[in-house]
């Protein structure tokens, strides 16, 4: 999967960029109208039902500004490199099937195909489920972590939400439960010097958009958050 922007060959954009541009799908987030542009989220179901259905963002006109961008760019490009950092610092991350961005007479089109998340749910379900207090406090303590791990290696979510956060719990074959969490939606993610900046933007975010999330599951977050960031080796380390 290349990422394609004005640069790149525009017969190759023509035929690849506007298949997907052109597809449709169910509106899951409708496009709405924000940073100069436009942009919402479409899923997609695959021919073959064995392979997992996919979302498609669709962006138009959205874009943000720097030092490096003056003019502008597609802050899809901006979530693809999200993307790809925190993949290599083994955090959980939807598979991207396709990005590209393209320019006509400067307007700006970008797109990011991405498989849906299988076996995971949302924290919204999964408090409707029955757990454990042993389980409930296991995935706690890895979404802290995930994010200890985050925040230590430079990089802050930006739209800590638990509607952009995925958990899932399963028996491996020794019996024990494995879990797992996955962060989404990262065109907000930006890079932090300091910890307690990523730290206090993050986790002021998940508080004060947890939902049906209990305030002492919140304080245990944050408490373990803490004991993460105590022990940095085993942060890092997927």
């Amino acid at each position: 999967m290349g990422v394609m922007t004005e640069k790149a060959s525009p017969q190759l954009i023509t035929t690849e960029f506007d298949r997907w541009w052109n597809s449709s799908g169910i509106w899951v987030e409708p496009a709405n109208k924000r940073r100069g542009g436009e942009s919402g989220v479409q899923l997609l179901q695959q021919r073959d039902s064995t392979r997992p259905p996919l979302y498609c963002k669709r962006q138009a006109g959205h874009t943000y500004r720097t030092l490096l961008h003056p003019f502008g760019r597609p802050t899809i490009l901006r979530e693809l490199q999200a993307y790809r950092a925190f993949a290599r610092l083994g955090i959980k991350t939807p598979n991207v099937v396709y990005c590209a961005a393209r320019q006509q007479q400067g307007n700006w089109r970008a797109l990011l195909v991405t498989e849906a998340l299988q076996g995971f749910i949302s924290p919204e379900q999964w408090y409707a489920s029955k757990n454990s207090a042993a389980l409930a406090r296991a995935v706690l303590r890895q979404l802290a972590a995930t994010l200890a791990r985050l925040h230590v290696a430079g990089w802050q979510h930006g739209c800590c939400y638990p509607k952009h956060i995925f958990v899932k719990s399963q028996a491996n074959e020794g019996g024990a439960v494995e879990i797992e969490v996955a962060l989404l939606d990262l065109e907000k993610s930006r890079r932090r010097l300091r910890i307690k900046d990523a730290a206090r933007h993050d986790l002021g975010q998940l508080g004060r958009h947890r939902g049906n999330m209990p305030e002492t599951d919140l304080l245990f977050i944050h408490q373990t958050y803490q004991q993460a960031l105590n022990d940095p080796a085993g942060v890092l380390l997927p």
